[in-house]
C-alpha cells in the first residue's frame, strides 16, 4: 500500500511539473505536438528512472561511505548527462523522425531540473531503493502525463479564434497555469 501511495502522490498530488515546477523548459518547449510530447515523455521517463537507480547506488556505495557528499550534485549531473547521451544514440538509430522532432530539446534533458530534482528528492526523503524507484517512476509518469495533456490542449487551441495579443506564448502560459490549478485539485488525496 505504501508504494501505491508514493506512486499516486508522485503522479498527481506532487506532480513534478505542475506542483513543484521542475522541468518547465521541456514542458513548454516540446509540447506543441502530441507526437513529440510522447517521445519527450518516454525519454525523460527512461532517463529519470535509470538516473535515480544509478545515483542512489553511487550515493549509498561511494559518496556517503567516503564522506564526500559535497560531490553529490556534480556526480548526479554526470550520471544524467551520460544517460541522455545513451538515449540520444538509441533514438538516432531506432527512430530518426523522433530524433529530428525532439531536436535541441533532447540534449537539454541533461539540464532538465526535474531529473536532477527527483534524484535529489529521493536522497532527501531518505527513500529505500525500491521506494526511490517507485517515486522516480511516478514522477516520470506525472511528467509524461502533464506534457501529453498540455500538448493535446495546445493542438486544439491552434484551431480556435484567439485575440491577437494572446496568440503563442501568452496563451500557452495561461493554459499551463490553468492545468496546474486543475492538478491542485488532487491536493490532500494521499
Amino acid at each position: 500500500m505504501e508504494y501505491v501511495l508514493i506512486l499516486i502522490g508522485a503522479v498527481f498530488v506532487n506532480n513534478i511539473v505542475l506542483n513543484q515546477f521542475l522541468g518547465i523548459c521541456p514542458f513548454l518547449g516540446v509540447s506543441t505536438k502530441v507526437e513529440t510530447a510522447v517521445g519527450m515523455g518516454l525519454a525523460v521517463s527512461f532517463v529519470m528512472v535509470l538516473s535515480t537507480l544509478a545515483t542512489y547506488l553511487i550515493q549509498n556505495l561511494i559518496l556517503t561511505p567516503l564522506d564526500i557528499n559535497f560531490m553529490q550534485t556534480v556526480v548526479y549531473i554526470l550520471v544524467i548527462a551520460s544517460l541522455v547521451q545513451l538515449v540520444e544514440i538509441v533514438l538516432k538509430k531506432v527512430s530518426p523522425p523522433l530524433y529530428q522532432a525532439l531536436g535541441v530539446f533532447l540534449p537539454l534533458i541533461t539540464t532538465n531540473c526535474a531529473i536532477l530534482g527527483v534524484a535529489l528528492l529521493v536522497f532527501q526523503k531518505d527513500f529505500s531503493l525500491a521506494q526511490g524507484l517507485v517515486y522516480a517512476f511516478g514522477s516520470s509518469v506525472g511528467f509524461a502525463l502533464a506534457i501529453l495533456i498540455f500538448a493535446g490542449l495546445r493542438e486544439r487551441l491552434e484551431f480556435m479564434d484567439t485575440p491577437k495579443g494572446m496568440e503563442g506564448a501568452p496563451l500557452a502560459l495561461v493554459t499551463a497555469g490553468l492545468l496546474a490549478l486543475a492538478f491542485m485539485g488532487f491536493s490532500g488525496m494521499v
